[in-house]
């Protein structure tokens, strides 16, 4: 394989520097507040064209940044499938549920935006689908949702459908929350990125397996 040139360096490095900017202002201002002229402002691009350049469109952006991180997430969640395949425990479905998202995180150092960005994209319904798309692309997700559905086949199936949304804003917005705190300096209920995996595993645990009410 070829050596990138210099200007081919410069760049993957600008994109990154874009990546990484635009991350951080949708994450605290919320993606439709910021426009692709202020990242490229922000990045420290002369060229105001630079997002539409690199990238695309703003959608573009959104889903070249949820797929930056969502491909070590699923080779967590992959080697963590593979470790529990076939069993009837949900609280190991779950584990490979959380685990990456709170590991990738941890590694990501602080502050990290990530989890603001996704929280922020889902209440989108035009991001949410694109934040939807990039997740189930990923195969180890599916094996968690059938995994589930095994340990789970007592439940009726929209009691489980619903249960299944519930559980997604909870990690989704805990995650964000605690994110949010920490780059704020607050204090956040749990010590560590893995302390906070843990709550929530059992919290979706118990939600999981939470007695029905017959109407």
């Amino acid at each position: 394989m070829r050596a990138k040139t210099g200007r081919g360096e410069r760049a993957d490095a600008t994109r990154e520097l874009i990546l990484a900017t635009a991350e951080r202002l949708f994450a605290e201002h919320g993606v439709f507040a910021v426009s692709n002229r202020q990242v490229s402002e922000a990045a420290g691009q002369g060229n105001n064209a630079a997002v539409g350049y690199h990238f695309g469109t703003k959608t573009d952006l959104v889903r070249a940044i949820a797929r930056k991180h969502a491909e070590p997430v699923e080779r967590g969640r992959q080697r963590m499938v593979t470790e529990i395949s076939g069993t009837p425990n949900v609280r190991d479905w779950v584990t490979c549920l959380v685990r990456p998202i709170t590991n990738h995180l941890d590694a990501l150092g602080s502050p990290t935006w990530y989890a603001r960005f996704a929280a922020q994209s889902m209440t989108d319904p035009a991001l949410r689908e694109i934040m939807v798309q990039e997740s189930l692309s990923a195969s180890s997700l599916h094996q968690i949702i059938e995994g589930l559905d095994v340990c789970l086949a007592d439940l009726p199936a929209e009691v489980r459908a619903d249960r299944g949304d519930m559980a997604r804003q909870l990690m989704t917005h805990i995650c964000a929350e605690r994110e949010r705190a920490l780059a704020l300096g607050a204090a956040t209920p749990r010590s560590s990125w893995h302390d906070a995996g843990t709550g929530l595993i059992d919290a979706m645990v118990g939600l999981w397996l939470a007695p029905v009410t017959q109407p």
